[in-house]
């Protein structure tokens, strides 16, 4: 059936027959293989014959069509999860949501209501809006999203690569998903520009707490590359296409094989690295990199730490006066002379190490709590600057 064939009224009475129907395509843990989540994809079958979602849903998203497809999923989506959980099995499913529902004004009631209805626990699913959908209206976004999330659902940005992105976008917009384009894997991923966008894309989602999914992989070369860059799950033909209800539902209550490899030695050295800032930032809720030479520092990270009102970038001078104003009045002069910039490249000089001082800081609470303060001296091959590295933690709750 040719989609010029096709007309509003057919797509209405395809709803209101059931000949929607819903596939799933598997995500994939991309290091142990192992089966994480899914996306439900829409098909219409007429007759023994399947159409692809391209043929009858760019005239749905002409008008409001869209929305009574995206809740049909939802509502086939919820039937099979409770399905599955009634079996033991508990997967996250992605569904999409259409940017036509931005104005819908009960989508978020609507929601609750149906995912409620069969008792199902909101992580379990993940709303998925492309990412040329929210730049349309990334002001409105912004506040539905966030009671998406406040309702405990996943939101997923799709798409991302596809357009003009907007590192603003994945800023200001609290998706906890990242699910890059497959437009950004070409070939192998042998360009080296490529190579190097992808590399800063993975690099920024990881540190804003964002799970990857890379969309498209598929070959062993492109699975190779994206390890590297510590791609947390993978979707494409490698692993599996789009499958029926009944299908997904077998692969899902297989067992899982064994992990053969000690996952010490396979995973990449991007991986290690951020598992070891995730364990620094977990004792070290505060970290600032500073260059005592050039009187200038940046936050590095700044996270369930006893205040919140330190800059996050500046003058270095500047941070140890706004640091003494927080602290007890006998502590900071003690402060402020410990970690002066003539004091500590003195310290530097008589080559020591590092230089640490516990003082008592008031919190956002008014509550003076023992924080330790260590500057570690550093030194890049590069410059002859003098840097340090300040680790901060709270010594009681």
């Amino acid at each position: 059936m040719a989609m010029q064939n096709i007309t509003e009224k057919e797509i209405r009475l395809a709803i209101e027959n059931d000949e929607l129907v819903v596939y799933y395509q598997p995500q994939y843990d991309a290091l142990t293989g192992k089966l994480m989540s899914a996306e439900a994809l829409v098909r219409w079958v007429r007759d023994g014959e399947v159409i692809l979602p391209g043929e009858f849903i760019p005239l749905a998203e002409q008008s409001n069509l869209i929305r009574d497809i995206d809740w049909y999923v939802l509502e086939k989506v919820c039937v099979f999860l409770r399905k599955e959980l009634e079996q033991g099995v508990s997967l996250r499913i992605a569904v999409n949501f259409s940017r036509k529902h931005l104005d819908e004004e009960n989508l978020i009631s609507r929601l609750c209501q149906t995912v409620d209805k069969y008792s199902l626990p909101h992580e379990l699913i993940e709303i998925e809006l492309t990412e040329s959908a929210i730049m349309q209206d990334i002001s409105s976004i912004v506040e539905i999203v966030n009671e998406i999330r406040e309702n405990g659902f996943n939101v997923a940005i799709d798409d991302f690569g596809s357009g003009l992105s907007s590192l603003s976008l994945v800023k200001d917009v609290s998706a906890n998903v990242l699910k890059i384009d497959r437009s950004l894997l070409s070939g192998n991923c042998e360009n080296e520009k490529e190579r190097i966008v992808l590399e800063s894309i993975f690099t920024f989602a990881h540190r804003l707490k964002l799970t990857t999914v890379a969309e498209g992989v598929e070959t062993r070369e492109q699975l190779g590359f994206l390890r590297t860059c510590d791609c947390r799950m993978i979707q494409g033909f490698l692993f599996a296409r789009p499958m029926p209800e009944e299908d997904f539902a077998k692969l899902s209550s297989q067992p899982e094989s064994a992990q053969t490899e000690d996952i010490l030695l396979t995973q990449p050295q991007t991986s290690v690295t951020n598992l070891l800032m995730e364990a620094i930032f977990y004792k070290y809720p505060l970290v600032i990199m500073a260059n005592l030479t050039r009187n200038s520092f940046y936050m590095m990270a700044y996270d369930n730490f006893s205040s919140k009102s330190c800059p996050s970038t500046g003058v270095f001078e500047e941070l140890i006066e706004h640091g003494a104003s927080t602290m007890h009045p006998d502590d900071k002069e003690s402060f402020k002379r410990t970690f002066s910039i003539n004091s500590l490249t003195d310290a530097y000089n008589r080559a020591e190490k590092s230089v640490t001082l516990v003082t008592r800081q008031m919190g956002d609470d008014g509550i003076y709590r023992r924080v330790e303060t260590t500057d570690i001296f550093v030194k890049n091959p590069s410059v002859d600057d003098l840097l340090v590295i300040t680790l901060c933690q709270n010594l009681e709750d």
